[in-house]
């Protein structure tokens, strides 16, 4: 596209028909290698070693949703980087967690923000959270032919819905089946842990700070019996990326805010290693 431009200075006709809401449809007909899911990989034998990234836990509480992720990824048994962004606002009013190939998860979150703003250019509104859900899901169904090859994403998707006046959450598998999840949800190495923990903490009426204390909890827990996850990094001052979206939209907690909260759940812990027993954040 670059070439019929060079010259003219004017954008080709591909850009200037109306078409398709969709951005994905749009690169799908006229530059479809650009899409991550299309691109053709050389033959490898094994699994191919690259960053991965877990672990995401989400939670609701009356008038919104927690999405939180731990900083961590990991190449094969070594520690590939200590302080990655997990967790990614998709709009105003949603957010998306990444597990998987770190790469191609950052780069598929990108695309599905830009899939997004563009729906919103075009027709003026924006996706009703279901709407924002389902075409997450044709994405991550667009890399089923790279997740074959190992390289798989399996994100988290959460929001505020606004006809529905309430938080929810959404988990994926590799080939782009979707589910509600109620109350509570993670995925990653270490979410069996975290879920576990979750599981134990979670009631209906959580408030916001009680929720944001929850996640920390279950990323804790995860990483106490996951390698691949990293805990709160107090030494190094790195926190896990905690992120709250309600009616006034997506908000992520500041570094102090995020610290203080890892730290008294630490505090906590020198007194009862295994986390509260009791339904008591």
């Amino acid at each position: 596209m670059e070439a019929n431009t060079r010259h003219t200075g004017r954008l080709p006709a591909a850009f200037l028909t109306p078409g398709s809401s969709s951005f994905m449809d749009f690169l799908s007909e006229h530059q479809p290698e650009l899409l991550p899911g299309r691109r053709t990989l050389p033959p490898v034998k094994g699994v191919i070693e690259a960053p991965h990234g877990t672990t995401i836990v989400a939670v609701t509480f009356p008038g919104g949703v927690v999405l939180a992720g731990d900083r961590r990824a990991t190449m094969g048994n070594v520690i590939a980087q200590r302080d990655i962004e997990k967790v990614f606002p998709a709009d105003e009013y949603s957010a998306v967690g990444i597990a998987g190939t770190a790469g191609l998860a950052v780069e598929m979150v990108k695309l599905f923000q830009l899939e997004l703003e563009h729906f919103e250019k075009v027709e003026g509104a924006q996706l009703s959270l279901e709407g924002k859900a389902n075409r997450l899901s044709t994405m991550i169904r667009s890399n089923l032919g790279m997740a074959m090859q190992g390289l798989a994403v399996v994100p988290l998707f959460a929001g505020y819905d606004v006809d529905r006046d309430k938080g929810r959450i959404f988990s994926y598998d590799v080939t782009g089946g979707r589910s509600e999840e109620q109350g509570y949800a993670a995925t990653g190495s270490g979410s069996i842990f975290a879920r576990g923990a979750m599981k134990k903490l979670f009631r209906e009426n959580l408030s916001e700070a009680e929720a944001t204390t929850l996640v920390v909890q279950a990323l804790y827990d995860a990483a106490d019996d996951d390698s691949a996850t990293g805990g709160p990094d107090v030494a190094r001052r790195i926190y896990p990326i905690v992120t709250v979206i309600t009616e006034d939209g997506y908000r992520r907690l500041t570094e102090d805010e995020a610290s203080d909260i890892a730290r008294s759940v630490l505090e906590r812990r020198l007194e009862q290693p295994d986390g509260p027993r009791a339904s008591l954040l």
